[in-house]
């Protein structure tokens, strides 16, 4: 029997485990679970040295240690995320305890800061992968002794070891396909019209290092682009081998080089590819030659981290846009009919009564089509964790259960009670505007578009 290989998300609440994202769905409304692309690669990687590999999603059910008494792996590599750190390790240690020969690899952000004491704490991990993990998984695969291989810790004669850190791969084109036959594609559909959507990375690394954000702490601050025809011969493999045509372009900063946005964009145009794709954008990186050609390509929807309405704020993140930037950015693309989603950060340590009424008062100002106020989360590796404990804004300590839903922490003037109430009034005050209302319902096309927005505003009723 050949070697094999399987690849979790632990069971868990349903969670877009995407490092520098660790969101759990049930309470944001319109942040449908995005297929495990990060795994996808994985197996790819493991394919390509001979395992035979299985993809498990066990947040949307399934039974591991079945799987694992029936699948007999060699290697069981899971993704953990802060939110649900304890849960996901107690899932494989009872792994563990029943089929002791299992090596178990771990891998995710928490392992930024968290990793020789997990080998100490946590000693049935055989590794812990920090940072990328696709080469790192590789040389574990082909067997390169561990003393050798960069970014990984183990455990040694009772002794935690840590490696160097493995430098950023440079030529992303180089990396396979995700392994999309290893998944069903059907679970993994647009919120709004209920399509099946396949993510396409595209470029990795953020130069921006904003105080709350894991993008530059995972990814790296240099943008590391993927080619033009690398990313157009993925999409075509979607089209012809899945039948997937509606993409999301997942990147820490999209459009941050202009030129590859455009070349990316003319060159989608050129292969004839009927396809729809949102991506994120920068306030201060969008312009009215981008936005059109943008949309001549297939753009429909594009999300923007405005993060929060007051000036003062922004400035104290580290953001580097002003309002105007985001004002001039929405203009351009609504001229442009590309659908608009922002974000909004609540709760930040500057937030006061006043910042926040800013922030709920520009939200309805902008009107985009979609909007998610998130409550500030401090995780692990990012400034604002070192920043929460040094100004004690998590007396009773730091918990993320409900992350980015329910508050971490305080603000230096407003308690996590106050912050959650203002949270659960800016969705209320944006989304239940006859305004909103009206125009969202003039703007639909399906009835299956009509249902689904129907079932996310039970939702977002249900919740005030």
């Amino acid at each position: 029997m050949g070697k094999r290989i399987l690849l979790i998300y632990p069971p868990s609440p349903v969670m877009n485990r995407e490092d520098r994202c660790q969101q759990p769905t049930k309470e944001l409304l319109v942040i449908p679970p995005l297929p495990p692309t990060d795994l996808m690669y994985l197996a790819s990687i493991a394919e390509e040295s001979g395992f035979e590999a299985k993809i498990k999603d066990y947040s949307l059910g399934g039974d591991l240690e079945k799987d694992a008494a029936e699948f007999k792996p060699d290697y069981l590599v899971a993704n953990i995320a802060t939110p649900t750190f304890k849960s996901d390790m107690d899932s494989l240690k009872r792994v563990k305890e029943r089929f002791p020969a299992i090596k178990i690899i771990v891998k995710g952000a928490p392992f930024l800061t968290y990793n020789t004491n997990v080998i100490y704490e946590h000693p049935y991990i055989s590794y812990v992968i920090m940072g990328e993990p696709e080469l790192t998984l590789k040389e574990i695969l082909d067997g390169v002794p561990d003393s050798e291989i960069l970014g990984i810790c183990y455990q040694e004669n009772f002794q935690g070891v840590k490696n160097e850190l493995r430098p950023f791969n440079e030529d992303l084109d180089s990396l396979p396909f995700p392994a999309r036959h290893l998944v069903d594609n059907n679970i993994y559909r647009r919120p709004d019209n209920g399509k099946v959507q396949a993510v396409i990375k595209v470029s990795r690394g953020c130069p921006f290092h904003c105080f709350f954000c894991l993008a530059s702490p995972v990814s790296g601050i240099k943008v590391r682009k993927r080619s033009a025809e690398n990313i157009i011969s993925e999409i075509k493999e979607c089209v012809d081998k899945y039948n997937i045509k509606n993409f999301l372009f997942w990147s820490d900063i999209f459009n941050i080089d202009r030129e590859w946005t455009l070349d990316l964009c003319r060159k989608i145009i050129e292969s004839g590819l009927k396809i729809t794709w949102s991506a994120n954008t920068r306030a201060d990186t969008m312009d009215d030659e981008m936005a059109e050609l943008m949309y001549k390509s297939g753009c429909r929807l594009v999300s923007i981290g405005v993060e929060s309405g007051s000036q003062e704020v922004l400035n104290n993140i580290g953001k580097k846009i002003t309002l105007d930037n985001i004002r001039n950015t929405v203009r351009v693309l609504k001229k442009n009919k590309i659908k608009i989603y922002n974000y909004f950060v609540l709760g930040l340590p500057w937030e006061t009564e006043k910042t926040a009424e800013e922030t709920i008062k520009f939200a309805i100002e902008l009107d985009s089509n979609f909007v998610s106020f998130y409550t500030a989360s401090p995780l692990p590796g990012t400034k604002f964790f070192a920043y929460a404990l040094v100004n004690k804004l998590a007396e009773d300590g730091l918990n993320f259960d409900g992350a980015y839903y329910i508050p971490a922490v305080r603000s230096h003037e407003l308690s996590k009670e106050r912050i959650f109430e203002i949270h659960k009034s800016a969705v209320r005050r944006f989304y239940l505007r006859p305004k909103f209302i009206l125009k969202t319902l003039f703007s639909l096309r399906s009835f299956a578009e009509f249902k689904n927005y129907f079932k996310a505003g039970i939702c977002l009723l249900k919740k005030q």
